[in-house]
């Protein structure tokens, strides 16, 4: 896999070429059916392929069991795959999500601890409906389960699906702001994994750990610090620097961080829909090539796609 393009120097100049970004175009965020996507596995590789995205991973909230689906189809695609997973995090009273890469997606423990995530999933769902019935939105589990290939995974994005649908709001951002975000009438709180638990999951299932769009947490500084910290104590690997909801100014700040903290670099989309997304597949900025790219590190656990 090439990493880095150079920097071309003037014909008369006899000066060395210098890289100044990793131009691989990996795309190691994204969703299908099995979490909160509208695209099976198999049509997220092919999109992915036809949008030119050399390294690929599919990344649904919490479940793993698109992957062999997705290794398949990026296969004979001849597209370059790795494994890999959003686990839902509690800290500080938020929502974290972790991204695991080249994890074995048969592990025992992984799976064991995935399950449990999902078994609260379904409990907050209801909850969520409760809530909206009580200002008048009846049938919202219902409305939402439309939306759902796995029932185990009902999430805010299929009520606010459901809510754009029927009329009740005009897109997902008025969704949010009037039902599904904190103090809102469907926004229900849950005790998602442990920061450790997550991270030890993914680790001792041989892959590498990485704090998902880190710009879109509510965080003060100091616990942001807090994060970090605990986060590479428990042995977690890098961060996502490129992501679609990063400005061009948080790309900056977890590149400092990444390099304050040690941590590897990573690029994903978080690609959800053709419909929906802010990004296609494969369409983000490259990594600056001062950053370590979280994909050097696991060279070992990409699958090659078929030449």
């Amino acid at each position: 896999m090439a990493v880095g393009r150079k920097a071309v120097a003037p014909a008369h100049a006899a000066l060395p070429t210098i890289p100044f970004v990793h131009t691989l175009n990996a795309d190691l965020h994204s969703h299908s059916t099995r979490s909160d996507g509208t695209l099976s596995p198999r049509a997220l590789a092919q999109r992915a392929s036809g949008q030119q995205v050399q390294l690929w991973a599919l990344t649904d909230h919490d479940d793993i069991g698109g992957q062999h689906e997705a290794a398949q189809a990026a296969r004979e695609l001849g597209l370059d795959w790795l494994s890999g997973v959003e686990i839902s995090v509690s800290f500080a009273g938020e929502t974290v999500h972790i991204v695991g890469l080249g994890m074995d997606v048969d592990d025992v423990a992984l799976h064991a601890g995935l399950a449990r995530i999902r078994l609260g999933r379904a409990q907050r769902a209801h909850d969520m409906a409760e809530g909206l019935a009580m200002v008048g939105l009846q049938g919202a589990y219902e409305g939402a389960l439309r939306y759902v290939s796995n029932p185990d995974l009902v999430s805010r994005t299929h009520f606010a699906r459901w809510l754009v649908e029927t009329g009740v709001c005009t897109d997902f951002g008025s969704v949010f702001r009037r039902y599904l975000s904190h103090g809102k009438p469907g926004f229900v709180d849950h005790r998602w994994a442990g920061l450790g638990e997550a991270v030890r999951w993914i680790t001792q299932a041989g892959g590498l750990a990485v704090i998902a769009h880190p710009g879109r947490y509510r965080f003060t500084p100091t616990v942001e610090f807090a994060l970090f910290s605990e986060f590479k104590a428990h042995g977690g690997a890098g961060v996502e620097v490129v992501t679609a909801s990063h400005g061009l100014g948080d790309v900056r700040k977890y590149a400092e961080m990444a390099d304050e903290f040690d941590l590897y670099a990573s690029r994903g989309s978080d690609f959800h829909s053709p419909n929906e997304s802010r990004l296609d597949l494969g369409q983000l900025p490259d990594l600056a090539a001062a950053l370590r790219p979280i994909w050097q590190a696991l060279t070992d656990r990409v699958r090659p796609g078929r030449r």
